[in-house]
């Protein structure tokens, strides 16, 4: 695992460089209102610990999971236990979430407590080679533990567009003096968002491939990730409810999903070269390669909570030509990213 540290190193940094932009926007917004700094200070603690302490309860019932009871599920109990071990790391709770899209995330306060909810219809969609692939890709966020910098680096974005969107509003109603000093903190915040939201979905994006090379190496064989990918993200991209709100926990984001296919649903005749109707799994990553090339695609990515679809099989395609040459081994992980 020679090159984890990099990921280490990647998050230390963005949450540095993340503190340092938001203590300097607390300072200015103090100062155009003639207030002590530490009441900034005190509200951003306050804010980032009910996101760390409220943050699972929310997930949980906006998801509407339910936890498995023991032996309700014995293949996918065992399945989790046997990568856990493997892993080194504690066996986290599952959770079934009651949704036909197929998908499945981590979550939790700790690697300790963490809880693994695997949509309903993940199960259904994907065989148990494909199911194998995407367990073991979140294992690696609890065995990497970014799920715990995620939650809380995202609360400061958030804050910065709660602060951006109260201060306008404010600015509407009052007096003229104190309306333009709302007015630019405003316009401050919003910055502050858009800056600490770049840095935040950059992590997010990294993160997404150091789990699906950890899902390589675990299973042994990336195929079944490169598989369940192609299927999640066509089968996001269909959903017709709107993308849930923590959509960067997942494995696969609906938004980018929608993005990511909408090209292809519209030239799906090109795409389905058999012409029989139906876009295969090597159809649908032709088409899904085609459509990462595009401009607007490129442009997207940089506020995508995660790579697209095509890049992350790229990314478990130079893994298995490596395990393929007997050169791979276990110090190389990461090496390809």
């Amino acid at each position: 695992m020679a090159r984890l540290a990099q990921l280490k190193l990647s998050m230390t940094t963005t949450m540095l460089l993340v503190a340092i932009i938001f203590s300097a926007f607390l300072a200015i917004i103090m100062y155009l209102f003639q207030l002590p700094l530490i009441y900034a200070i005190i509200g951003t603690i306050i804010f980032i610990l009910l996101q760390y302490l409220i943050g699972p309860e929310v997930v949980k019932w906006s998801t509407g999971l339910r936890y498995l009871r023991p032996g309700e599920n014995p293949w996918l109990e065992a399945m989790v236990r046997d990568l856990a071990q493997k892993s080194g790391i504690p066996v986290p709770k599952l959770a079934i979430v009651p949704d036909r899209t197929p998908n499945a995330f981590v979550f939790g306060r700790s690697a300790g407590g963490a809880t693994l909810a695997v949509h309903e219809g993940l199960l259904t969609a994907l065989n148990q080679e494909e199911i194998q692939g995407v367990l073991s890709h979140e294992l690696g966020h609890i065995k990497h533990k970014d799920f715990l910098v995620m939650t809380v680096l995202s609360a400061l974005p958030l804050l910065a567009y709660l602060i951006a969107r109260g201060t306008f509003e404010a600015a509407r109603v009052g007096r003229k003096k104190v309306g333009a000093a709302l007015l630019v903190a405003a316009a401050l915040s919003y910055v502050v968002y858009v800056v600490s939201l770049l840095l935040v979905m950059g992590l997010s994006r990294l993160r997404e491939h150091y789990a699906d090379a950890y899902s390589a190496y675990l299973t042994e064989s990336p195929r079944r990730l490169e598989s369940a990918l192609t299927k999640i993200t066509y089968g996001l991209s269909l959903a017709p409810t709107p993308p849930h709100g923590a959509r960067a926990l997942y494995i696969g984001d609906p938004a980018l999903a929608k993005q990511e296919c909408q090209g292809i649903i519209r030239r799906r005749e090109e795409y389905d070269l058999d012409k029989d109707g139906v876009l295969d799994e090597r159809e649908l990553e032709l088409a899904m390669e085609r459509e990462a090339k595009s401009t607007w695609t490129k442009i997207n990515t940089s506020f995508a909570t995660h790579p697209p679809t095509y890049r992350r099989i790229l990314l478990l395609r130079e893994i298995e030509k490596e395990m393929a040459s007997g050169r791979y081994t276990s110090q190389r992980i990461y090496a390809h990213i």
